[in-house]
């Protein structure tokens, strides 16, 4: 609840200041591809990302305090039971616990495990927790397509549950591979449970003020590095090669009618407001057609088959295909890919990026491209996919075989997309 509630007006002030920054930029450069590449590229992509700083500040907050206070330990010792009907042991929830912020640092934290079927049990389950790469993804859709409705008295709403929902659906699904694992691949007994308990203590704010802003540092510089590089590659791949002649030849007639309807117009007047309206259209339609006819665009399109399942269009497949480095680049993606075609409104001027996938829609029938299921469909393929180069990179290095990555990535992809299809597909049955 925090997450949503607490964090509204500092990210109300990050959107203002990146909006800020691309009207500056826009001003004080002449249109081209120089411009679009900054303000599209480099701004709107980690601009994307970094309005989601406050929002994993507040989850740090309350992940430090539980570090701090003395409780991780006991947490541990009370797990015990239940990890071992898993084929674990309560050591690997520690190594867990931790993949909630980030898998990478999880996976390492399993050399404390000294049994290696435990150990790899537990590096091949820790992706699935659900880490700070992946909050982006589920604030982004939840904030745009799930509404606010209160429950229990104003209590809870249900935007806060859809969000806990995603958390389980990784632990859930953890749980049954980690008991899947240890009866096949890695059988074997598991061993006593030895752990020294610390003191219980309060929680000192400088400590906790310090992990937590050492932590959402290390996100912001991480993510930001790759961000602005895949962002940069992602743009140009949307924007190239510009076949200005096709496109201009395929909404000729069409500028041509618009540009002598709006000559024979007085300057201002419903008419005038009318003719404006189609004007911003067809620049939205051209645009549209650009991304089309792009290399990021022709890669979409070559999996839409595969993904139209789960009710993603090529634009969707683009953004899937461009997170591969890291999953919090999805958000940088569907800037890029969306953000380009809104153009500013009467009265809201330019539109974010959630306004612009409220508004954007299937080009072969004009409905709406999201919808509750296929928000929930990204998500939770979100939440199970190994979308990460780093995680399994650390894995290779921690297992000393390219085997345990590759199976990583495989099996997670498998779920992610069975798991994102019947969502997409029971949702739409049932009406949502």
């Amino acid at each position: 609840q925090a997450i949503f509630r607490w964090s509204e007006l500092p990210v109300s002030w990050v959107e203002q200041l990146v909006a800020w920054v691309s009207g500056g930029v826009e001003s004080m450069m002449p249109a081209g591809p120089l411009q679009r590449l900054l303000v599209d590229g480099v701004v709107a992509g980690v601009g994307a990302v970094l309005v989601f700083l406050p929002q994993i500040l507040i989850l740090f907050f309350f992940l430090a305090l539980l570090e701090d206070c003395g409780y991780m330990a006991r947490a541990a010792y009370l797990m015990d039971r239940l990890m071992v009907r898993m084929g674990l042991s309560g050591k690997s929830f520690i190594p867990l616990l931790s993949s909630f912020a980030c898998a990478v640092p999880g996976v390492m934290a399993t050399r404390v495990i000294e049994n290696r079927r435990d150990r790899l049990a537990t590096i091949l389950i820790a992706p699935l927790m659900s880490c700070s790469a992946r909050l982006p993804v589920y604030s982004l859709m939840i904030g745009a397509f799930i509404p606010p409705i209160g429950l229990l008295g104003g209590l809870l709403d249900l935007r806060g549950l859809t969000m806990v929902a995603m958390y389980a659906l990784g632990i859930v699904t953890a749980v049954v591979v980690a008991w899947l694992l240890k009866r096949s691949l890695l059988k074997g007994a598991t061993p006593p449970f030895v752990l020294e308990l610390p003191s219980y203590k309060w929680p000192s704010p400088i400590t906790v003020l310090h992990r937590m802003l050492d932590r959402a540092k290390d996100f912001a510089f991480r993510a930001g590095k790759l961000i602005i590089a895949v962002s940069v590659v992602i743009w140009a791949a949307s924007y190239y090669p510009r076949d200005s002649v096709a496109v201009d030849a395929k909404f000729a007639a069409e500028r041509e009618a618009l540009q002598a309807r709006g000559a024979a117009l007085p300057d201002e007047g419903e008419a005038r407001e009318e003719w404006r309206r189609a004007n911003l259209a067809l620049e939205r339609s051209m645009t549209a057609e650009y991304q089309r006819r792009s290399w990021l665009g022709r890669a979409g399109q070559w999996i839409e088959p595969a993904v139209r399942p789960l009710g993603w269009d090529w634009r969707i497949g683009c953004a899937a295909i461009a997170s591969f480095p890291a999953r919090e680049v999805v958000v940088a993606t569907l800037g890029v890919l969306f953000a380009q075609g809104a153009l500013p409104d009467d009265e809201d001027g330019e539109q974010g990026l959630r306004d612009a996938l409220r508004s954007a829609r299937w080009e072969d029938g004009g409905r709406p491209l999201f919808t509750v299921p296929v928000a929930l469909s990204i998500m939770v393929f979100f939440a199970l996919c190994a979308q990460c180069v780093a995680t399994l990179a650390v894995i290779q290095r921690e297992t000393q075989s390219w085997i345990w990555p590759l199976f990583t990535f495989s099996y997670m992809t498998i779920l992610a997309y069975i798991a994102a299809f019947l969502t997409y597909q029971i949702g739409t049955w049932l009406g949502a």
